[in-house]
């Protein structure tokens, strides 16, 4: 239900994209529009994982530089059934993470200084499979295709205000209110559509990555860290390109509590309950804490940002 329900939504997408055109230039605005949609999603397939990593200033990182998440995604990855994506680190004090890229052989995970610095290693291994999750859910490709759309919505909305609509589509005086509601509407329906498609996809990713890491508990207690953490750290190359911040496990750019149409992500209150139900059916008691731990000291002297090696695994 949840590919359906994605996949109508991306029609919408492109649909609204398609109407912008008309409004701008009748049916011959509605049919390049569809040529450039399907033009932007052919370079988003092939450039997604370039672009996004670029605006956010990822450096890939081997097991020599960054040994403890580089075997934490490599484990996670092999109890996932998934190829070895390559790894990002971002210099960033917020604690949050991404993965992107167009199918799971050309995938990437990226996460930030933040992350590593704030977080258990076992919370580091709950977000690194929900990451993972995304990837084999071949989410990455579709959330770039959407923010992509997205803002080509936008801009077209603008280069219509300016354009002054189609005046000749037999609407009469109908075309310069059609060219406001189109300016005013039209990214506002594209933002709601991106964030229905955003919200779908957690859910799934948080499912099926407490699943990958055998403990629904690390994932649940990763997001309420990295919620309250959103709070109070910003992130500055993330406000630079809000059209990405719903590739992100937590929303980067601001501190959405509620589960509404103007929220990128689901309440995190949600999908920690979601967590929970999910552990209870996995035999894992009545749940667990509502309330992170605290992360235990680390030497970062010793083997890495936790501390020293552990070579049962991060779940071991």
């Amino acid at each position: 239900m949840n590919y359906f329900r994605t996949a109508m939504l991306l029609a919408g997408l492109t649909a609204l994209f398609m109407g912008v055109g008309f409004l701008i230039g009748g049916e011959g605005g509605a049919l390049i529009a569809l040529v450039v949609a399907a033009g932007m999603n052919v370079f988003a397939y092939w450039n997604s994982d370039k672009m996004v990593l670029s605006m956010h200033g990822a450096q890939e990182v081997d097991e020599r530089v960054a040994p403890d998440l580089f075997n934490i995604v490599r484990e996670l990855s092999q109890r996932a059934g998934l190829p070895m994506p390559r790894v990002f680190l971002m210099d960033n004090p917020q604690p949050n993470a991404f993965a992107t890229g167009r199918d799971p052989e050309h995938a990437a995970v990226a996460a930030t200084t933040g992350l590593l610095q704030n977080l258990s290693r076992e919370e580091v291994a709950g977000v690194i499979a929900h990451e993972l999750a995304h990837i084999k859910n071949r989410d990455t490709l579709i959330m770039t295709i959407t923010a992509t759309i997205a803002g080509a919505i936008s801009m077209l909305a603008q280069f219509g205000m300016f354009f002054g609509g189609n005046r000749n589509n037999g609407n009469g005086g109908m075309g310069m209110i059609g060219t406001l509601a189109m300016v005013i509407l039209a990214p506002i329906a594209a933002m709601l559509v991106q964030m229905a498609i955003s919200r779908t996809r957690e859910y799934s990713a948080d499912q099926l990555g407490a699943q990958i890491v055998g403990q629904p508990e690390w994932l649940a207690s990763a997001l309420m860290r990295l919620e309250q953490a959103a709070h109070a750290i910003p992130n500055e190359q993330a406000e630079r390109n809000p059209a990405t911040a719903h590739m992100f496990i937590i929303n980067p750019l601001s501190g959405q509590r509620m589960d509404n149409l103007f929220s990128t992500h689901p309440a995190t209150e949600n999908r920690v309950a979601a967590l929970q139900q999910l552990a209870r059916e996995m035999g894992q008691g009545d749940g667990f804490r509502t309330q992170p731990a605290a992360a235990p000291a680390r030497s970062p002297s010793a083997g890495g940002p936790w501390g020293g090696t552990r070579r049962s695994g991060p779940w071991g």
